[in-house]
């Protein structure tokens, strides 16, 4: 594909200047824990870690991608407060939250501020 690309080609590609940012989670939850308590945790994660800081969740219980629920790009902060959320849960084992990632193209570098 060229890469000589118009403004508009750019946006509607998420590439270059209009890159969106996001990050992948994985969680282990402790064996044993009933369906209820799986549902709530997640319905808990949902509300308060996702939508609760602007965000979306796209995955499974155990693995996912988190990124902006609107057009654009997660914040650093935005990911390190979804860690802390998770920090404080008893319902898991352990956790893991990646750098910040492109989106839609995950191979390709972030660009620099």
């Amino acid at each position: 594909m060229a890469t000589n690309r118009s403004r508009r080609l750019r946006k509607k590609l998420c590439v270059d200047e209009f890159q969106e940012l996001g990050f992948e989670l994985n969680v282990n939850l402790k064996d044993g824990l009933s369906d209820e308590a799986v549902d709530a945790f997640l319905a808990q994660f949902l509300r308060e870690a996702m939508a609760g800081n602007g965000l979306d969740y796209v995955g499974g219980e155990d693995f996912g991608l988190v990124c902006l629920a609107t057009r654009g790009s997660v914040s650093e902060e935005q990911r390190v407060q979804v860690e802390a959320w998770l920090k404080g849960r008893n319902e898991l084992v352990d956790f893991s939250v990646s750098p910040l990632i492109d989106v839609w193209y995950p191979e390709t570098p972030i660009n620099p501020a």
